[in-house]
């Protein structure tokens, strides 16, 4: 089982974001038993809360679920037990010292998996209001890492079904 955390600042407008994208996208290809998603925050102020209201119209209006989706804050535990830890900016990884150490989990921005991208970092909506611009680079973000994980981890898509 591949496992694989989005990690964002407070867990309510990026992180759950990629989270819901990326578990449409491993569904329509037949691998949601094959990949486990899940998304936290590094800070606690919105725990147990819905995702933000800009990120819920957006996933609205792109019919992507997130009923299942609440704001947590990421764990020391999470870092051994996820695969890959997906920050949505460099202060996200920076902020990941003050959780632990990452043994198992390979860290690394979502943009980074994108060659064209001009910025690496996601911009948190929650500060810019734009989330179209983050929904656009989410979605590229995560069809990459979805090749890059079923080219690394051979998995062969629609086994799920």
């Amino acid at each position: 089982m591949v496992r694989v955390l989005f990690l964002c600042l407070g867990n309510i407008c990026r992180s759950p974001m990629a989270e819901a994208v990326f578990r449409q996208m491993v569904r329509e290809r037949g691998l949601q038993n094959e990949i486990e998603i899940d998304s936290a925050g590094l800070g606690d102020w919105h725990v147990g809360d819905k995702p933000h209201r800009g990120t819920r119209e957006i996933l609205d209006r792109y019919k992507i679920p997130y009923d299942s989706i609440y704001s947590r804050q990421i764990t020391s535990k999470d870092l051994a037990d996820f695969t890959y830890i997906v920050a949505m900016d460099e202060d996200n990884i920076e902020g990941l010292s003050r959780v632990g150490k990452t043994p198992s989990a390979r860290v690394f921005r979502l943009l980074d998996l994108v060659d064209e991208a001009q910025e690496k970092n996601v911009p948190d909506p929650y500060f810019t209001g734009n989330f179209d611009e983050v929904y656009r680079l989410v979605r590229v973000g995560c069809e990459r890492l979805l090749q890059k994980i079923i080219a690394h981890h051979a998995l062969s898509q629609n086994s799920g079904n």
